[in-house]
């Protein structure tokens, strides 16, 4: 199996001391490559530095999470503009609006939304997105600039059927996570995730958050790891009714369209 874990926060501190313990233990599961995620200008430098050490197998994303919408400023837009230049960041993001928690003023968020989309269109790369509770402000930001997107992906989708309905109306792919194996706040999904496209199915971690609830032996740390995608992996295809190897061909298929990743070396 060769899967494609497209949102691992692998410069996390939680990681700091056993990182190549973690990347051996997922690709003992089958994952093979690692999207790494930015959240802010020094977290994206440090995500493009870690992709650098292993290219072919990581990669990663350049962008302000909307908990820092407030700190893109010119300075960070041109940092971001820079990596977007490397050869390892292959998506704009993650950027979006969060109006759960509001770090950030709705009205910065929404400043930095679009900043980051339009860089996403000059440079031509897909777009890593992130949505809570702001999915009508979100959908009009997102459809001012989605004609000049190359691709986005709603990562971590956590809504409902109307939400994920809309956004795959404008072209967009779904990552779906840990969340779906939440019995508090995540059988929802199990109830529509069939509906995705084949091509528009992503399979992402988010660790080390969201770590699946339903793990047996649970782990004694409440950490996530990406060799946990195997288990969103048989959790989503026990909800389609699908196989575990034809889903994991399938994402793994999108995942590298969709980042526009090169052929794995053997």
């Amino acid at each position: 199996m060769h899967l494609v874990d497209i949102g691992i926060n692998l410069t996390h501190d939680s990681f700091a001391h056993d990182r190549d313990e973690v990347v051996a233990r997922a690709q003992a599961a089958g994952v093979d490559r690692f999207i790494i995620t930015g959240s802010t200008v020094e977290a994206s430098v440090q995500a493009a530095q870690l992709a650098a050490t292993a290219p072919g197998r990581f990669f990663s994303t350049a962008g302000i999470h909307p908990h820092h919408a407030s700190e893109l400023d010119d300075n960070a837009i041109g940092a971001l503009r820079e990596l977007c230049e490397l050869p390892q960041v292959v998506a704009v993001g993650e950027c979006g609006l969060d109006h759960f928690r509001n770090f950030s003023p709705p009205e910065d968020q929404a400043r930095a939304f679009h900043l980051q989309l339009e860089l996403a269109e000059e440079n031509q790369l897909p777009v890593f997105l992130h949505q809570r509770d702001a999915h009508h402000d979100f959908a009009a930001i997102l459809g001012e600039h989605i004609g000049g997107i190359s691709r986005a992906v709603a990562h971590c989708f956590t809504g409902e059927r109307e939400e994920m309905m809309s956004y795959l109306e404008m072209g967009l792919y779904i990552g779906i996570t840990g969340w779906i194996c939440d019995e508090r706040r995540g059988l929802h999904l199990r109830e529509f995730v069939s509906e995705i496209p084949d091509d528009r199915l992503m399979i992402e971690t988010d660790a080390p958050y969201l770590l699946p609830r339903d793990l047996k032996p649970r782990p004694k740390s409440r950490r996530n790891e990406p060799m946990h995608l195997l288990h969103v992996l048989e959790t989503v295809a026990e909800c389609t009714g699908r196989s575990v190897q034809e889903l994991a061909r399938l994402t793994t298929e999108n995942a590298n369209r969709f980042f526009d990743l090169p052929p794995l070396a053997e």
